[in-house]
């Protein structure tokens, strides 16, 4: 049974199962403390994978970037990595059996350093508890993302600038997201649908909230610089898509008079893969028409890699293959 808000956004069905403290509890009592690290200091690393017909997509990948993770932040996982794997699948085909014909679901790990009754930093001397580490799923809200492919994205460059690496490196995936809520509220005093596109220090372009940017100009796909963004996987999966199709892809600093002058633009994100954008700061992109020549050429691609349409999964329109119907 799935409960619907006003939004129309499907909740994921509360009979599925969360990994949380060493042991699957139902989602219902999946809880942490409020003393937890993940709260009282937004100490939280994360990561974030989807699935394909029930079939886990890079998983390795995303594992690997979230041991990574840890790593960096200086955490231990309670699981290893094969763990890890095996505790995801197995609440895969779990949850997975939940779902209604044709979805998919977003799969989320988080783990933070535990729970702190003092209520402190560390120099008072309190300890933190175990890790709390967490795999839990959702129901991909593909009704949410409809529009993202008929009207395409509006992308706006607000006043919040994006944290340098040299604060905090990029190629961590964290939640220490409160500028990420600024900017978007910021963005959205421009129109209530837009999504924040962060410059750096330097006025260089840098990544989406949830999403990198890619443009396209004279056939050539174009990343901003790695060094303040995070390399999301979907980035990833475009780039070595593009080297199977000849298409030219690059890496380096670009600024906003490069997107204004873009011949495409796109986004790539985990739940929906890709989208197109329409306008930045209020200015068409390719005439305004959701999806040119190289973002369809990709998308396609893709869609044939994973035997899925994702835009007709997206739109609701078929849950098979493209061009299996």
């Amino acid at each position: 049974m799935t409960v619907e808000h006003n939004t129309g956004v499907k909740e994921p069905m509360r009979e599925s199962i969360v990994y949380l403290k060493g042991q699957f509890v139902p989602a219902p009592q999946a809880k942490i403390n409020i003393y937890d690290y993940g709260i009282v200091m937004g100490a939280t690393i994360t990561d974030q994978l989807r699935t394909f017909r029930h079939k886990p997509f890079r998983l390795d990948e995303h594992v690997d970037r979230l041991f990574e993770s840890a790593r960096y932040a200086r955490l231990a996982l309670p699981l290893s990595r094969e763990e890890t794997v095996a505790r995801t699948q197995e609440l895969i085909r779990a949850n997975s059996a939940l779902l209604a014909p044709g979805d998919d679901l977003g799969v989320v790990f988080f783990l933070t350093p535990g729970e702190n009754l003092g209520y402190a930093g560390s120099a008072a001397g309190f300890e933190p508890s175990e890790p709390t580490f967490c795999i839990h799923s959702f129901r991909l809200p593909f009704e949410a993302f409809r529009r993202f492919f008929t009207e395409g994205l509006h992308l706006v460059t607000p006043s919040t600038r994006h944290v340098p690496s040299q604060c905090l490196d990029q190629k961590i995936k964290h939640r220490s997201r409160l500028h990420w809520w600024i900017a978007e509220k910021e963005a959205q005093l421009v129109d209530s649908g837009a999504v924040p596109l962060l410059l750096d220090l330097q006025g260089n372009l840098t990544e989406c909230s949830g999403a990198n940017m890619l443009l396209v100009k004279n056939g050539v796909v174009y990343s901003p610089a790695a060094t303040n963004m995070l390399r999301g996987t979907s980035r990833g999966q475009v780039a070595e898509l593009c080297g199977e199709l000849g298409i030219p892809f690059e890496s380096c600093d670009l600024q906003v008079h490069d997107a204004i002058n873009a011949d495409e633009i796109f986004v790539t994100t985990t739940p929906y893969c890709m989208a197109p954008v329409t306008r930045i700061n209020g200015l068409a992109v390719n005439d305004a028409i959701a999806g040119g020549p190289l973002f369809e050429r990709i998308l396609s691609a893709w869609s044939r890699q994973v035997d899925v349409d994702i835009r007709g999964q997206v739109l609701g329109l078929e849950s098979g293959a493209e061009g299996s119907a």
